[in-house]
């Protein structure tokens, strides 16, 4: 089952990478990096993701197999590089980028590995994989606290309704462009709502009332 043609998913991974490419390159500015770290940090968040998924699932990397994906990348590397100073509110701007990609990502990578002859279960987990997979890499390699792993952020969880929304529409034959893009604006709301509103996840672990 054909479920994106071919230039449909590749103009729908290059939006994505742009928006991720852009979360890198305005950490990389807010660091003080050159421009040569700026590119490998956006080149890192944008493609890093999908990278995993592809050799998962046992394909050549979307990434070199079209070098049209470095063109976001390094578009993303000039609008911050031209733009950086007008940017107000650098970490909300940073986090709506990401939000965006999140959305995208986790529809896409999941419906590349449900094209693949993935389970559906498993090809939603590589859907989530190739959402926060990027922005792990990026804030690792920038020595920032992953927004995974944060306890006051919710992050992954949006990328995962996204995911099994597309894996549901797919099992229901229903996926199409018009609602793999409805579950990316899902995924993007939800994320966008929980950074408007501070939502967490539970902790690991069950809080004891202090004594006494």
């Amino acid at each position: 089952m054909e479920i994106f043609a071919e230039r449909t998913q590749l103009a729908l991974d290059l939006v994505g990478v742009f928006f991720f490419a852009v979360t890198g390159a305005l950490l990389a500015a807010r660091k003080g990096f050159d421009v040569v770290a700026s590119a490998l940090l956006a080149g890192m968040t944008g493609l890093g993701g999908g990278v995993v998924r592809d050799v998962i699932i046992g394909v050549r990397p979307a990434a070199l197999e079209h070098p049209v994906y470095l063109a976001p990348v390094l578009l993303a590397v000039g609008v911050v590089y031209l733009y950086y100073p007008h940017v107000s509110r650098f970490r909300r701007t940073l986090l709506l980028f990401d939000a965006a990609g999140l959305g995208l990502f986790c529809v896409t990578g999941t419906a590349k590995a449900l094209a693949a002859d993935v389970p559906a279960v498993s090809a939603a987990l590589l859907g989530v994989t190739t959402a926060v997979g990027g922005g792990l890499l990026r804030d690792v390699v920038a020595r920032e606290v992953p927004s995974l792993f944060r306890y006051d952020d919710i992050y992954a969880l949006p990328a995962m309704v996204g995911a099994a929304a597309t894996a549901v529409l797919w099992r229901l034959d229903a996926l199409s462009v018009w609602t793999g893009v409805a579950a990316s604006v899902v995924t993007f709301t939800l994320r966008a709502l929980a950074l408007r509103y501070s939502w967490r996840a539970p902790l690991a672990y069950r809080r004891q009332a202090p004594d006494g």
